[in-house]
C-alpha cells in the first residue's frame, strides 16, 4: 500500500525526459536530487553526449549495439548482478537452521545462530549503505567479494573434515525398503560401531518418482530409526535410494566453527555485493540499451537464483555441503576477478561521464576533474 502511495511522489528519470524533448522537466527532475549547479553541469554533460552521439550516426547508418560502449558495461554489469546470487546467499539464507545442524550445532543453538545471522545481515547492510559512496563501489565490492571466497572456503574445509569420514550404504539402506516404504534403525546393529566414539549419522539422498527429498538421522536421537513412509501421490513408484552416506556426526567445536564463517559470509556480503551490485548494475547501463539492458541482467540474476535453488539438494545429497560451498566459492573468484581488473571506479561521477569512459576507454582531463 505505501509503495503504492509513495509511486506518485517518484519523478521520471531525467534523462528519459531529456530525450523526449522536455528539457525543463528534466531540468526539474535533477533539481529535486542535487544542487542548482550539479542540476545545470549534468543537462549540459547529456547536450554533449547527444549531440556527440548524432555526430557518430551522421557518419554511421547505424548505430551499431555491439560496439564496445555498450558491449563491454553491459557484459560487467551482468557479471556482478549474476554472481551477486552465485555466492548462494538464497540457499545459505533459506537452509541457514538446516546447514548449522548438519554441522554440529544442536536444534536450539541453530536456531539462535539463524536469528543472529539475520540480524547481522541487517546491521551490515547499514554499514554498506554508508560506506559506499565514501569508499566507492569498486573498493566494497573487492572487499566483499575477497571475503566471501575466504568465508565459504573455511566452510567448505570444516564440512570436509568429517563429511570424507562418511561410507557409502546405499546398497544396504535400498535392500531395506519394503511396501514402497522404509524404516531402518541407526545403531550399530544396523551399520557398523561408531568411529571415535562419536555419534554417528545417516544422511539418505532419495526420491519417488521425480522429487527428490534428503533426510538425516542422528544415532543419538530420541527415536533413531529412519521412516520412509510410501507417497500416497505415487503408489506405484519405487522408492529410490539414490545416495546413502554414514559416519561421524560433527563436533560442536566444528558447528561453531561453520557458525562464524556464515556470520563472516553474511557480513562481507551486506556490507559488500548487496549494497554494490544493485548499484553498479544502474550506472553501467549505457543510457540507448539501459531499459532492456537492465531487464535482461534482471533475468539473468533470477535464473542464476534459480539454477542454484535446483541444484542444492541433490548436490549436498551426493556430493555433501562441502561441494556446494566451494562452488559457491569458486563463482565469487569470478566476480572478484571481474571487481579488481574489469569495473571502473562510478563513485562521483554522472552516468554521462561513466558511458564516455567505455567509449573512449579513458576520461577526458575535465571529466577526471569532475569525478574526482
Amino acid at each position: 500500500f505505501f509503495f503504492f502511495l509513495f509511486g506518485f511522489v517518484v519523478s521520471e528519470s531525467p534523462r528519459w525526459l531529456f530525450r523526449r524533448g522536455k528539457k525543463d522537466q528534466a531540468l526539474a527532475a535533477l533539481r529535486r536530487s542535487c544542487s542548482e549547479e550539479e542540476a545545470q553541469l549534468e543537462l549540459r554533460e547529456m547536450e554533449t553526449l547527444v549531440h556527440h552521439q548524432n555526430d557518430q550516426k551522421a557518419a554511421s547508418v547505424a548505430d551499431s549495439l555491439l560496439q564496445r560502449k555498450y558491449v563491454v558495461p553491459f557484459i560487467i554489469a551482468c557479471v556482478i548482478v549474476a554472481g551477486n546470487r552465485a555466492t548462494g546467499i538464497d540457499s545459505i539464507i533459506g537452509f541457514l537452521v538446516v546447514i548449522l545442524k548438519q554441522a554440529g550445532m544442536s536444534a536450539s543453538l541453530a536456531t539462535i545462530g539463524d536469528v543472529a545471522v539475520k540480524v547481522l545481515n541487517c546491521v551490515m547492510t547499514l554499514v554498506g549503505v554508508a560506506l559506499v559512496d565514501k569508499k566507492g563501489r569498486k573498493f566494497l565490492l573487492k572487499i566483499g567479494t575477497g571475503g566471501i571466497i575466504i568465508a565459504l572456503t573455511a566452510a567448505g574445509l570444516a564440512f570436509l573434515e568429517f563429511e570424507s569420514k562418511r561410507v557409502d550404504v546405499r546398497e544396504k539402506v535400498q535392500a531395506a525398503v519394503s511396501g514402497g516404504g522404509l524404516t531402518l534403525p541407526v545403531n550399530e546393529a544396523t551399520f557398523g560401531p561408531a568411529v571415535g566414539g562419536r555419534p554417528m549419522a545417516l544422511t539418505v539422498f532419495y526420491s519417488y518418482g521425480g522429487g527428490d527429498k534428503v533426510d538425516t538421522v542422528r544415532s543419538d536421537d530420541p527415536d533413531p530409526v529412519l521412516k520412509i513412509a510410501p507417497d500416497p501421490k505415487a503408489p506405484n513408484t519405487p522408492l529410490l535410494i539414490k545416495r546413502a552416506m554414514y559416519g561421524p556426526v560433527p563436533t560442536e567445536r566444528t558447528g561453531w566453527l561453520v557458525t562464524a564463517c556464515l556470520c563472516l559470509f553474511i557480513a562481507f556480503f551486506s556490507a559488500g555485493p548487496a549494497v554494490v551490485a544493485w548499484l553498479a548494475l544502474s550506472e553501467l547501463m549505457p543510457t540507448r540499451i539501459r531499459s532492456t539492458g537492465m531487464g535482461f541482467a534482471l533475468v539473468l540474476n533470477q535464473a542464476v537464483g534459480t539454477g542454484i535453488a535446483a541444484v542444492f539438494l541433490p548436490t549436498v545429497g551426493n556430493f555433501g555441503y562441502s561441494a556446494m560451498f566451494f562452488f559457491w566459492a569458486g563463482c565469487t573468484v569470478i566476480s572478484f576477478v571481474t571487481a579488481a581488473f574489469f569495473l571502473p571506479e562510478t563513485k562521483g561521477k554522472t552516468l554521462e561521464e561513466i558511458e564516455e569512459y567505455f567509449e573512449t576507454a579513458k576520461l577526458s582531463p575535465d571529466l577526471q576533474k569532475r569525478g574526482a
